[in-house]
């Protein structure tokens, strides 16, 4: 089984890395064109591209492959990329948070296979780890489908479950599905190779569209219940980390619990703000305790530490 391999994160890369660990010959990487990134903004790769060029892969970086874009530069290197797959001596594609559409005439040339962070069809799109923490499921998972034009609509072929935790985020459910993602690939590629695998179309009910993350959600609003907040805050780390304003200080919200309110307590008012009670808001109902801040050009900090150089008592934050 000759394979080619589409991605570009670090949820990407640890697919490729188990693909080539299993001994995969990988016939090509395709990856998204270096991105600037840091303080810098130096030209950085991407995960699936620096263990590519590591392990001596050949790679290509499109900016797309819709051989049919308006945009001539486009257009050229959707050509270049198409005629390469064609010329191509492989037996299937494996795609892994490309963040790029695959057309038709790709899809055709030899079969797709994707790997996707939920359990379809609930949370098909861009986003399904983010959007199945802030809408509170309590289950996610993995799903091997067979990829197809629409929007993670393929038929799937393997699916397996992961409890959502109260503290998972992003951050740590990513981990945990990318490493089952990985097994996972590997053991349908091993099937694969032992025969034609058997596909189960995605129901029709139960469908929904994990939207990509906007910076404009970060913004936290504390007239809503404690649980969704809490649940936004984890659902927004890493990114964009979920925001709250005081005096004009936007500060960032990595880490909270759920507390007990004042009865009365306005939202976004600071009910305690000390190193033994920690620094309690009051929400539209209930309260959360901030554990984890950041100031403005500053680290992420326990409440008991970011107290010491930035005051919140008698504050209301917005």
């Amino acid at each position: 089984m000759k394979v080619v391999f589409a991605g570009t994160p670090e949820f990407a890369a640890t697919a490729l890395a188990a693909i080539h660990a299993a001994g995969f010959p990988i016939a090509l990487v395709l990856t998204q064109p270096d991105r600037p990134a840091g303080r810098g903004m130096q030209l950085q790769a991407s995960s699936v591209k620096q263990f590519a060029v590591a392990h001596g892969i050949e790679v290509l970086q499109p900016l797309s492959l819709r051989r049919d874009s308006l945009d001539p530069e486009r257009a050229a290197q959707a050509e270049q990329a198409h005629a390469r797959l064609l010329a191509l001596d492989y037996d299937v594609m494996v795609v892994a948070a490309y963040g790029l559409i695959l057309p038709r005439a790709t899809l055709d040339i030899r079969p797709c296979l994707n790997i996707h962070g939920s359990l379809l069809p609930r949370w098909r799109g861009a986003a399904p780890i983010h959007r199945a923490i802030e809408a509170g499921d309590a289950v996610t998972g993995i799903t091997i489908m067979e990829m197809e034009e629409g929007l993670d609509t393929g038929p799937m072929l393997a699916s397996e479950r992961v409890t959502i935790g109260p503290h998972d985020n992003t951050a740590s459910l990513h981990d945990t599905l990318a490493a089952l993602g990985a097994r996972m690939i590997v053991a349908t590629l091993q099937q694969l190779a032992a025969g034609p695998l058997t596909a189960t179309p995605q129901p029709a009910l139960g469908v929904t569209y994990a939207a990509k993350i906007d910076k404009n959600e970060a913004r936290l609003d504390f007239t809503q219940p404690a649980p969704t907040l809490d649940r936004q805050i984890r659902a927004f780390n890493p990114f964009p980390g979920a925001q709250a304003v005081v005096d004009g200080v936007v500060l960032k919200l990595w880490e909270a619990e759920l507390a007990d309110a004042d009865a009365g307590a306005q939202p976004g008012q600071v009910l305690a703000a000390s190193g033994a009670d920690g620094i309690v808001v009051a929400c539209g109902t209930g309260a959360l305790r901030l554990k984890v801040l950041q100031k403005p050009g500053g680290k992420r900090l326990p409440a008991a530490e970011f107290l010491k150089s930035f005051s919140l008592e008698g504050k209301t934050l917005a």
